[in-house]
């Protein structure tokens, strides 16, 4: 077995000692099933792009999957889904049948060339935002990582992978989603916040507000005068059971720089973001909050609702 391999089988195995708790954090591993992909799917067809960073620093696999039903005069609506890897490996089709009845989109997922579900060092870079001065910020949680990559992602997501993507399959410009967990809900939030003419849908889930002692929040003032959209979508998702402290951390200093982080802002901030924004004129804005779920298992039980939403609404 590789080191790398067996050092995180290792911690899971470890993470498994503490009970529910290792629920709470995404497994880096990937399930021992094939996922949607391989397995195939009678409502979908799937392809794969393997796309280079404009920098070359990293590759990017891209996954297409592309309703069977024949495509609407305007194109199909589309959702672009953050950590690609591990939200193809959330998918049935049990799910994408449901889609398939309901106006499906069809799904980007955007992950990375890596056997395992997320990379963790880039999507710390790619999923948060710059600070003032520009630049790569050394990230707070784990000095061997680095923030502040979120504007450029979103330029290679404009640029380039939807591009590729409508190259392949009709897309309907005017109907158009993003969803990420975590620091990818932070991204979704950030990208409202900045570029909100990117996408019609924003789905957000457990955002990383904390992220920069809040951040974020910095930016809602000038959206609130800005913003001129019109049929703008958010849904932020939330598990209720996510404010738990029991999360064995992977180090002492970045639980106490968590903790410290999260402390920062009132436990009501998330909640009391999307209330205020739903307040802007031209934005409809929803928060749901699903009882019993932690951090992790919130990535699987989000994007669920957030395509049968995006399917739904985008009709």
């Amino acid at each position: 077995m590789h080191t790398t391999r067996f050092v995180l089988v290792l911690m899971s195995a470890i993470l498994a000692l503490y009970g529910g708790t290792a629920a709470a954090q995404p497994s880096l591993e990937r399930g021992p099933r094939p996922d949607i992909s391989e397995r195939g799917s009678i409502h979908y067809s799937f392809e794969t792009l393997m796309l280079d960073a404009p920098g070359g620093e990293r590759r990017y696999r891209v996954q297409i999957a592309r309703p069977r039903l024949a495509p609407p005069a305007a194109g199909y609506p589309a959702i672009f889904l953050l950590d690609g890897n591990a939200a193809i490996e959330a998918l049935d089709d049990e799910l994408l049948g449901e889609l398939a009845t309901a106006g499906p989109p069809v799904i980007v997922a955007i992950g990375y060339d890596t056997p395992l579900r997320f990379d963790v060092v880039a999507r710390a870079h790619d999923y948060t935002p710059p600070l003032p001065g520009g630049g790569p910020q050394t990230d707070p949680l784990d000095p061997t990582r680095t923030n502040g990559g979120a504007k450029r992602f979103l330029d290679f997501i404009q640029t380039r992978v939807k591009p590729e993507v409508a190259a392949r399959v009709p897309l309907d410009a005017k109907r158009q989603g993003v969803w990420g967990h975590s620091y990818g809900g932070l991204f979704v939030l950030h990208t409202l916040l900045t570029q909100p003419a990117a996408f019609t849908h924003y789905a957000a889930a457990s955002p990383a507000l904390w992220w920069r002692d809040g951040h974020l929040l910095t930016l809602e003032e000038a959206f609130g005068r800005n913003f001129t959209g019109n049929h703008t979508r958010l849904l932020v998702l939330r598990g209720d059971a996510e404010d738990r402290r029991a999360r064995p951390p992977s180090s002492a200093a970045r639980l106490a720089e968590r903790e410290r982080a999260t402390a920062a802002l009132p436990t009501d901030a998330v909640p009391a973001l999307v209330s205020r924004l739903g307040k802007v004129p031209g934005l409809d804005a929803q928060y749901r909050e699903l009882p019993g779920l932690e951090h992790g298992p919130m990535l699987p039980a989000s994007l669920g609702h957030t395509l049968r939403w995006m399917a739904e609404t985008a009709r």
